[in-house]
């Protein structure tokens, strides 16, 4: 007689939770096992930095400051190996660098508080921390100059009871910016020194110390070498020494105006290389600019050679040093304080210039060009000699003719030809 359904599962019953006992044992023992080789990883070296930092951060600006000076004045020893610790605490010092950077520019959350500011800015004022991120930079690696770099620059902008500390601490270590000036003899170096040394000019007393020393001499060969990006990089520090404080460079100029315009024409307004030529074309254009309103600093910088130089860029075969002479010789001519030898080098030239101006032309149509240029030969046009011509005060400026080949005869035709 066949077995009943209920029947065959109760004689089934007995082996299928034996073995399911058996299946949930080796379950429990596969999880085990598990468990302890996760255990054994954790406790390993290496991955247990993953869920735990080896040094937890110093918590206030100036625990960050101090740690940083401790490091900073240990760099030698790294940098012999005698530590055996020293990538861990090269690593440190990185981490302290961007904190402060951080501390002082905030982040994309947060902007940066100005407590934290001002006590970060004074700690490092008060530990020489700003010295040894200066003299240390080339024991850094590319980020950790970064940060310095930009660290050093907005500390020159900082704040501390309504007072720039920085103009204090670099007066009395005037030594600083020898060596920032200095940093562009090393190309790897020289970007990060000319960015901190031109946040540092931003104080009076830093400019009037730079400009006195010798290292302004070494501009000329510094904005000459022949890394593009550091020659680049001189130019737009000296351009700051030269236009920021207006006083201070009225005085250099009044002592130094003989070395200074004879070094400037010599080796940037008159060299053979086309990009320091453009370069010098510009910084003269700047310089003048600036000095233009002040009647008494006029002759120092309108002076008659550079008018000269200019004059004869202006018929250089190069189209764009061709403009960038005009944009810089207009301000000779529409300076209303114009020195008498100025006029007197204009008036002597005049036809010679009218003739030129007449056939001068550019590649594109420029409105602001064509008045500028009628406006320049209207002045031309109306000056009046100051006192007898010497033969010194004469500029052989070579005769352009006309498409014709004809020569104007009086100034008045050559105006309205081109107005």
């Amino acid at each position: 007689m066949p077995m009943l359904a209920t029947q065959i599962a109760a004689d089934k019953t007995p082996g299928l939770e034996k073995r399911e006992k058996e299946s949930h044992k080796a379950v429990k023992r596969s999880s085990s096992n598990l468990k302890k080789l996760f255990t054994k990883a954790l406790r390993s070296t290496g991955v247990k930095y993953i869920f735990k930092s080896k040094t937890k951060p110093p918590k206030t600006p100036i625990d960050v400051v101090r740690r940083s000076t401790f490091l900073l004045a240990s760099l030698d020893s790294f940098e012999d190996n005698v530590d055996p610790k020293r990538f861990d605490k090269m690593q440190e010092l990185d981490s302290l660098l961007h904190e402060m950077k951080s501390i002082l520019y905030g982040s994309n959350e947060c902007e940066p508080a100005v407590e934290a500011c001002a006590q970060l800015t004074q700690e490092l004022f008060r530990d020489n921390t700003l010295r040894l991120i200066i003299l240390c930079l080339p024991k850094l690696n590319l980020e950790a100059r970064k940060d310095a770099t930009r660290i050093v620059a907005n500390l020159q902008r900082q704040p501390v009871n309504s007072r720039l500390i920085a103009s204090d601490y670099l007066e009395a270590n005037p030594d600083l910016m020898d060596h920032l000036v200095s940093g562009y003899d090393d190309p790897g170096l020289a970007l990060h020194y000319g960015a901190m040394l031109r946040e540092c000019i931003r104080h009076q007393v830093v400019a009037r110390y730079v400009l006195r020393s010798e290292h302004m001499k070494r501009f000329f060969d510094y904005m000459q070498i022949p890394e593009f990006d550091v020659a680049a990089d001189a130019t737009a520090t000296f351009k700051e020494l030269m236009t920021r404080h207006k006083s201070t460079i009225a005085e250099f100029l009044f002592e130094n105006y003989d070395w200074f315009f004879t070094e400037f024409n010599a080796k940037l307004l008159e060299s053979a290389n086309y990009i320091t030529r453009r370069q010098a074309i510009k910084l003269l254009g700047d310089i003048l600019l600036d000095r233009l309103n002040s009647p008494v600093m006029t002759p120092y910088v309108s002076s008659k050679d550079n008018l000269r130089i200019l004059m004869n860029l202006l018929r250089e075969s190069s189209k764009n040093i061709q403009l960038d002479a005009f944009h810089v010789f207009k301000l000779f001519v529409a300076n209303r304080n114009k020195p008498s030898d100025i006029v007197n080098i204009l008036v002597a030239n005049r036809s010679k210039l009218l003739r030129f101006f007449a056939s001068f032309r550019i590649d594109k149509e420029d409105e602001q060009f064509e008045a500028d240029k009628a406006q320049v030969v209207k002045e031309i046009a109306e000056l009046e000699a100051i006192g007898p011509l010497f033969s010194g005060e004469l500029h052989k400026f070579p005769p352009t003719p006309t498409a014709s080949g004809e020569l104007y005869k009086t100034p008045t035709a050559c105006i309205r030809q081109l107005i």
